[in-house]
């Protein structure tokens, strides 16, 4: 390469990274500012929204890939999934019949409503048992054992 082609690539360099570098100075100071709305009752922007699922759903996706789910057409496993359902999660996720709750109002974003959508169960248990950062999801597992999570899976599949 000759002298002015080595030239051009370094002013490249140069410019590309004096750029860079005021782009995260220019998001650092956006973040420090506190300009963003982060209250629970205002939606995020759009982008951020998707940039959020898309983190979300690739995150549950990849990590429940090696989950085994057992057996969980026994009655009795639902049966008792059907009452920790109903003490930990109907507030959130609604029973069927209902149609909100006061809790599930105040929440951002909106938990799904598990009396009518359906989730893989290798999802659903690996959120019921690790939680989601800022989404008022608790990480479940740290309080119960797979079996009580694995029953909670069970009733959500019998779910209408």
């Amino acid at each position: 390469m000759g002298t002015a082609a080595t030239h051009r690539i370094k002013r490249w360099l140069i410019i590309s990274s004096a750029l860079a570098a005021v782009a995260v100075a220019g998001a650092a100071a956006y973040l420090y500012s506190g300009r963003y709305n982060i209250a629970a009752d205002q939606p995020h922007w759009f982008l951020t929204a998707k940039i959020i699922e898309m983190l979300r759903d690739r995150s549950i996706e990849r990590r429940a890939q090696e989950i085994v789910i057992p057996d969980l057409e026994d009655p009795k496993f639902a049966l008792r999934g059907a009452g920790e359902y109903a003490a930990m999660c109907s507030g959130c996720h609604l029973a069927p019949g209902v149609a909100d709750s006061d809790i599930r109002q105040g929440l951002y974003p909106q938990p799904p409503d598990l009396s009518r959508d359906r989730i893989n169960p290798a999802y659903a248990f690996w959120t019921i048992k690790h939680g989601i950062k800022m989404t008022a999801m608790p990480a479940w597992g740290r309080t119960h054992d797979d079996i009580t999570l694995w029953s909670i899976v069970a009733f959500l599949n019998k779910l209408p």
